[in-house]
């Protein structure tokens, strides 16, 4: 069976990174837009990772252009508006598409081992979350609607595993 540790993706500066380095840890992904209207998540994300990052957790943002083509900006235009904006800490990704035949494989996976409402063909909108055990499996997937804040309880959850 493969886990999320099995999967690499190009950091937003372009390198490429394997997702193994995050073994061990808790991890919240989230396919992530600058103009959406749950972009003000990324304050609660932001807030999520530094309440918890010494613990041993990780937030990890995927932009995604798919959703209204809220994701239009460059690498560097999108790390700029993260930073500036929300003070964005945690680790950001190249932009990637998480639904259709060009879905990113770690979102192949996760869709698979954590169907949606639109079952494992689709992640509903921008800011679908995906919390991750220390082992690379998916505990469970959340709504882009909950809140980053609302997840807490199950991450303290999982750091205690």
């Amino acid at each position: 069976m493969s886990t999320v540790f099995d999967f690499s993706a190009d950091t937003l500066s372009g390198a490429p990174a394997d997702l193994a380095q995050y073994r061990g840890k808790v991890l919240l992904i989230v396919n992530t837009a600058s103009k959406c209207g749950f972009t003000p998540q990324y304050q609660g994300l932001e807030a999520v990772y530094q309440q918890f990052k010494d613990q041993g957790a990780v937030v990890l943002g995927f932009p995604c252009n798919q959703f209204g083509a809220q994701e239009p900006g460059s690498a560097d235009e999108i790390g700029a508006f993260c930073e500036k904006n929300y003070g964005v800490s945690f680790p950001m990704f190249a932009k990637v598409d998480v639904n259709g035949s060009g879905a990113h494989p770690l979102y192949q996976h996760l869709k698979k081992e954590s169907p949606g409402l639109l079952g494992t063909e689709g992640i509903k909108w921008n800011f679908t979350k995906f919390l991750i055990r220390k082992d690379g499996t998916v505990y469970k997937r959340y709504a882009p609607t909950t809140k980053p804040e609302e997840l807490a309880d199950d991450i303290a959850r999982l750091l205690a595993e």
